[in-house]
């Protein structure tokens, strides 16, 4: 069977749980060469030994440029040079808007958002040398369509489909592709905190039930083939995308 990721480089982040590792597991299968990042590094080390020889963990705060600038150029020398970057590390929080405080608005920003343009400064000019590449970061279905206590979150995701389509069209002459995935309801415990404020699980699932057509939340392992198929020259043609993955729920 052809590995469509075969000789591919690529580093992500966010990469230890739910959609990360998910999209990890389908590029390994896929053939590709990976660098896995996450913040959390007592669970990283031991899902890259996990994973075998074509892994390899690396810490990194995607908040903190220091951080995110080791983080890709050590990847790359490791590899032996960068076709991808994907960049899926996020944060959420939730709750009635005069709850909020400018710390917890920062921390989203820092993450959500600054981080993409931390990943995409240093990215970048490993990808040039390579003959081009692809960016994939993650946005939300929130980006696009936001829902009561999700303030902050959905303000922050929409910036980075604004971030990823404008990059797409600076990059573009150096041939490299920027899309953005956008998931919807994912079965995860990323999405605790809105959980939370919804009321519980049985809220949730009442919600959802009406709120998405399929009738369900979706599953990381629904989301990692956009990963796999951004990342593999099947789709050299698509550039500046936001492309959703919610089981319809925008159009409902």
């Amino acid at each position: 069977m052809k590995q469509r990721l075969s000789g591919k480089r690529i580093v992500i982040t966010g990469a230890v749980n739910n959609i990360g590792k998910a999209a990890v597991d389908a590029f390994l299968s896929e053939g590709a060469k990976v660098v896995i990042g996450d913040i959390d590094a007592e669970r990283g080390a031991p899902v890259a030994a996990e994973l075998g020889a074509n892994v390899r963990f690396l810490a990194v705060d995607v908040s903190r440029e220091e951080s995110v600038a080791n983080f890709i150029n050590e990847g790359a020398a490791w590899l032996g040079g960068l076709d991808v970057l994907a960049q899926n590390a996020g944060v959420m929080t939730s709750g009635d808007i005069t709850a909020l405080d400018a710390a917890a608005f920062d921390r989203v920003f820092a993450v959500n958002v600054r981080g993409l343009f931390f990943g995409a400064k240093y990215a970048v000019p490993h990808l040039r040398r390579a003959g081009g590449g692809s960016i994939i970061n993650t946005a939300s279905l929130a980006g696009k369509r936001g829902q009561p206590g999700l303030t902050v979150y959905s303000a922050s995701k929409g910036a980075v489909i604004a971030f990823g389509t404008t990059l797409a069209l600076e990059l573009a002459a150096s041939n490299i592709r920027v899309n953005t995935i956008c998931p919807g309801w994912v079965d995860t415990a990323f999405n605790d905190p809105i959980v939370g404020f919804m009321g519980g699980r049985a809220t949730q699932d009442d919600k959802v039930s009406t709120f998405v057509p399929l009738g369900r939340q979706g599953k990381p392992a629904e989301i990692a083939p956009l990963f796999v198929f951004l990342a593999s020259d099947e789709s050299s043609y698509v550039n500046a995308q936001a492309l959703l993955a919610d089981g319809g729920a925008f159009n409902s």
